[in-house]
């Protein structure tokens, strides 16, 4: 059997450690994993920061974020079937918009953190 390596920080670490393992096996990372990996889509993100402003159609997001009806269409699947965003129909047309507030805190803290001037 290896002998187990310590730092001079053991104690500390172990204490963090047991806290990152309870606070593990309560979240769901995998669902947290696939809204970080629609969000990871430039295409997606831009429309997700154009529906920031408010509800808007496929027509205006293509205005917005350029490409084709049907691709920015597709995209719009991709969002809703994660949760990110949501439609409802008002006559002819489907109305896109943020699914929630929590998706525009994500944003915003991403927009932040990329401003942000951080030590490496």
């Amino acid at each position: 059997m290896a002998k187990r390596v310590v730092c001079q920080h053991d104690n500390e670490h172990e204490r963090t450690a047991q806290a990152a393992k309870t606070s593990l096996a309560l979240c769901d990372a995998e669902t947290a994993a696939n809204i970080f990996h629609m969000l990871s889509d430039t295409g997606r993100l831009k429309i997700v920061l154009a529906l920031m402003q408010g509800e808007m159609c496929v027509y205006h997001l293509m205005e917005v974020c350029g490409g084709s009806q049907s691709g920015i269409s597709h995209q719009l699947r991709v969002l809703r079937d994660g949760k990110i965003v949501r439609a409802r129909r008002e006559g002819k047309t489907v109305e896109y918009s943020l699914a929630d507030e929590h998706i525009r805190s994500i944003v915003e803290l991403c927009l932040i953190h990329t401003s942000c001037e951080q030590e490496v």
